[in-house]
């Protein structure tokens, strides 16, 4: 079974994108903010991760930088799923190898979840 992990602070969105790629066959566990994030990467060892960039602790980028730092994380396909355009998004989030970029009021979930299995396949 494909495993996703959600790094998102919002616990509506969060629940929504697991029921959705749990409808699919996925099995998905979900972090609050990038310092469980990080945790959650190097325990679960997903698939792919689903990360938004504006969150408590430890944001987006500076939870990818650390997964990137290690074996563990490295080449771990991400998906930056945030509200922040691309514009707004902090400049480093390029060189940190994500696999796309998503806006979330750009696509349903459904096209996430879409995405998610193109960029798997």
């Amino acid at each position: 079974m494909t495993k996703i992990a959600i790094i998102e602070d919002d616990p509506t969105i969060s629940q929504m994108y697991r029921m959705k790629f749990e409808a699919d066959g996925f099995d998905v566990q979900l972090a609050s903010d990038g310092e469980r994030g990080v945790a959650l990467v190097e325990a679960y060892g997903p698939d792919m991760i689903l990360m938004d960039l504006q969150m408590p602790k430890m944001g987006g980028a500076e939870a990818l930088a650390v997964i990137r730092k290690n074996t563990w994380g490295k080449d771990i396909p991400v998906i930056i799923l945030t509200n922040l355009g691309e514009e707004e998004a902090p400049k480093e989030i390029r060189s940190l190898g994500i696999h796309s970029y998503i806006v979330k009021a750009d696509l349903t979930p459904r096209q996430v979840v879409q995405r998610v299995k193109e960029a798997l396949a």
